[in-house]
């Protein structure tokens, strides 16, 4: 009950600091508690038709920018920051780690793909503000928008959404598949590989320093299963409905990572789908909230 309460207090705090860096920066107040709770619970809703963009000043959206990939990180270490008075503590921790670099290797191909694109920015600045921001929304699944991201170069957007199936970090507010799990795929993955080359070698699979259970891996690996079977079925239903593949392929990866914005016919909202793919749609916001496993 304790952890509970410290961990709300975290929490409410944090929405506090950005809805008070909101209103500093230029949003009225009903705008920027709105947005400081959209943003911390990585919910993506605005009180603007428009999103994002509706505000122009960059301040506002490097501020929404920090307080995404906060919230993005286990709330635990949070609470651990708050309790203990240590920062550094991050740092250590494999996942955020792994996180941040997920994060910045599709910030750095998105700003070399644009940057040879024939996008209009309106000076390189734009391009890195738009970069950081779409990124870091997409990434960890909080689906705010400044820009219409379907628009750019399809190699950009489906790399967003990559990130998107990824998500944010175990223990955050943040949907897909989280960092944690990812983590550990690609540690066993390589381990696989090296088994392959060096038959006789005893590989541990690990998390920094720490060796990760068999039981555990095998629990990654069976919820990855049945996440990519679950995808698969979802999209067949959804394509049966007569939506085209781009936008039934991100219209449930959006949904199932409980994104919210898609490509294609779905990059503005869903209005289109028909009643019968809402409803797969809403099905698969569901599986990805309860992660699967639950339901």
């Amino acid at each position: 009950t304790e952890t509970a309460k410290a961990l709300w207090f975290v929490y409410l705090s944090m929405t506090v600091s950005c809805a008070i860096l909101y209103k500093y920066f230029g949003m009225s107040w009903f705008d920027a508690v709105c947005h400081a709770f959209s943003t911390i619970s990585i919910g993506g809703f605005s009180t603007h038709d428009d999103s994002f963009s509706f505000f122009k000043e960059s301040s506002l959206r490097w501020t929404a920018v920090v307080f995404m990939l906060i919230a993005g990180i286990n709330f635990a270490l949070h609470y651990v920051a708050w309790t203990k008075k240590r920062l550094l503590h991050y740092f250590y921790d494999t996942e955020v780690k792994f996180y941040l670099s997920i994060i910045l290797v599709i910030f750095s191909l998105t700003i070399f793909a644009l940057a040879r694109s024939d996008v209009n920015f309106n000076g390189s600045t734009n391009i890195v503000v738009e970069s950081a921001f779409q990124v870091v929304s997409i990434a960890t699944t909080t689906g705010f928008l400044t820009s219409d991201y379907s628009s750019w170069p399809l190699f950009v957007p489906f790399l967003l959404l990559s990130g998107g199936f990824i998500g944010a970090c175990a223990g955050s507010t943040g949907g897909g598949i989280k960092v944690i799990r990812a983590a550990i795929l690609l540690r066993q993955g390589t381990g696989e590989i090296t088994k392959l080359i060096h038959p006789n070698a005893v590989v541990a699979i690990k998390l920094g320093s720490r060796p990760i259970n068999s039981r555990v891996a095998e629990s990654v690996w069976g919820f990855f299963s049945i996440y990519v079977i679950s995808f698969m079925l979802l999209l067949f239903a959804l394509l049966a409905t007569g939506l085209d593949f781009t936008s039934a392929f991100s219209a449930i990866g959006a949904c199932l990572n409980n994104l919210g914005p898609g490509l294609g016919e779905v990059s503005a909202n869903y209005s289109s789908v028909t009643n019968a793919g809402k409803g797969i749609l809403a099905f698969g916001m569901i599986l990805g909230r309860l992660e699967i496993f639950t339901v």
